[in-house]
């Protein structure tokens, strides 16, 4: 059994990783301002990433899975505040590729600031080299868009509702661009 922090874990992408750790029997602690429902199973950090002291100094986790840290003070600021850690996660996004890079996106894929992410996707960037700079070995996730029960992010459902409905929507470069999309279901047991 491993001890692993998600932080977030109560909205889509988190709440998917701490369900799965937490039915794979793991130790799963959260770490949010409990604002909404909690997995079940899990323990709750309350706080939030920028002001945490020394809550986490005297823990020690196998996994830190970062699925909210969106720019470098979000990385620095939980870095700074653990203690000692095994593999560090963190998702980021395919928004850090420049938009002229051609899909689907490699690893080795030149990162830049992409015209349609803007500040969304160099934040990204700037996140990534953070925890870079502080944790050589770290893995680093970029998921295109995903889809999936739960999303709280009117995108994606909404060229799938113009498709059910048979109402027109925009596909880019008419059609003939390619997109990575991954769908994301949690299985009840």
């Amino acid at each position: 059994m491993k001890r692993i922090l998600v932080t977030g874990g109560t909205t889509f992408v988190s709440k998917y990783v701490a369900k799965y750790f937490v039915d794979a029997d793991h130790e799963v602690y959260v770490l949010n301002r409990n604002s909404k429902s909690q997995v079940p199973g899990v323990q709750l950090i309350e706080g939030d990433r920028h002001h945490l002291g020394s809550t986490l100094k005297d823990k020690y986790f196998d996994v830190v899975a970062d699925i909210t840290a969106y720019n470098a003070s979000d990385i620095i600021d939980l870095y700074d505040s653990l203690g000692s850690f095994g593999q560090y996660i963190m998702i980021s996004s395919s928004a850090v590729y420049p938009e002229y890079a051609p899909q689907p996106f490699r690893e080795d894929t030149e990162k830049s600031a992409n015209k349609f992410w803007g500040k969304y996707g160099t934040d990204k960037i700037e996140a990534e080299s953070a925890l870079l700079d502080r944790v050589h070995d770290a893995y680093i996730l970029r998921p295109p868009y995903l889809y999936g029960p739960m999303n709280n992010v009117y995108r994606e459902a909404f060229v799938f509702d113009c498709a059910k409905t048979d109402r027109k929507f925009y596909l880019p470069q008419n059609g003939d661009m390619k997109l990575q999309s991954g769908m994301l279901n949690m299985k009840q047991k």
